[in-house]
């Protein structure tokens, strides 16, 4: 009888061909050839428990789940960010043999830039802070369409006071930004932002009255163009109205922007554009946020969550 053939499991995670390719193909060292194994062996380990099934179907929402393992077991920085490095370049492999279609390893984030996690508002202190200027002047009504603007759109201070008045579309509810490099998107208003720049943009004409060559949107008391510091001073402002504490700038409802979106299940190449960032890497930042959030609630309202009493200090 015919012995059956040997046919190689396809889902089998190739690890074996992978550090022949290193050696044959790259000629590492056996030194480095023992660290991408060791690795390697590590992941593999963390993921036959967290991760089973075949390479095409893992995410980075549970690729993200392996570096906070790593973070657990008390692997300094640099350790997670070689085992981040060595994981990037075995799907960089993986890719070249068709076995994945993405180097989704390169999207993970290493903990030295979790300690810059940027500082988020929830959508109840946003929503104050968008309320506080006064609805019946013209300069309450302007902070009130500028504020609206950098949440509603995510871009930066720089670009919403670049903004011209031709670079809104109301009809369409669009606004084209020219980021860094000069390099130009357009993003979405929304209903209020919509709204309020209806509100401010028919006080307009009478704030350049004096200067009606001014062509930016946002202008100052003046009649000039609104400069980074004075948007800078609305937000604060604002901000301090609607009694909210600690360092809010105009980058902090960015921020916030961009994680309520990938709250509220967002694309997260979506958010990359509209965000305007060159690499994907850095709009993953806003995932390691939203991840956070979610731990604080699982710890305030899950009954086991919270932290266990001590009886002797509850006495």
């Amino acid at each position: 009888m015919a012995k059956p053939r040997f046919r190689p499991d396809p889902d089998r995670d190739p690890v074996g061909p992978f550090l022949h390719f290193l050696m044959a193909e790259c000629n590492v060292s056996p030194h480095t050839l023992a660290a991408y194994r060791s690795d390697l062996m590590r992941f593999l380990r963390w993921r036959k428990a967290n991760a089973p099934g075949p390479l095409r179907s893992l995410d980075i929402l549970s690729l993200s789940g392996y570096v906070e393992e790593l973070g657990r077991q008390g692997l300094a920085a640099s350790s997670i960010g070689r085992h981040l490095a060595s994981l990037s370049t075995f799907f960089r492999y993986l890719v070249s043999e068709g076995k994945v279609a993405d180097n989704l390893a390169k999207l993970l984030v290493a903990p030295a830039v979790w300690d810059r996690l940027p500082t988020v508002l929830g959508p109840a202190a946003v929503e104050r802070m968008l309320a506080a200027p006064r609805p019946d002047t013209p300069m309450g009504r302007r902070d009130r369409a500028a504020l609206e603007t950098l949440y509603a759109t995510g871009c930066r201070a720089s670009e919403v006071v670049g903004l011209r008045a031709a670079d809104v579309d109301l009809q369409t509810g669009l606004a084209r930004c020219v980021g860094k490099g000069d390099k130009e998107r357009w993003v979405p208003l929304g209903a209020k932002a919509i709204a309020a720049l209806r509100a401010y943009l028919a006080d307009r004409p009478g704030l350049v009255s004096r200067h009606p060559e001014t062509r930016t949107l946002f202008v100052a008391r003046s009649g000039r163009p609104l400069s980074r510091v004075g948007l800078w001073r609305i937000v604060k402002k604002s901000a301090a109205a609607a009694g909210l504490k600690g360092d809010v700038s105009p980058h902090t409802l960015r921020h916030s922007f961009a994680t309520h979106l990938l709250a509220g299940g967002a694309d997260l190449r979506a958010v990359q554009e509209m965000l305007g960032h060159a690499s994907i890497a850095t709009t993953q930042i806003y995932t390691r946020v939203e991840m956070s959030r979610l731990r604080e609630v699982h710890a305030q309202f899950h009954p086991r969550g919270r932290p266990p009493v001590d009886p002797d200090a509850a006495r």
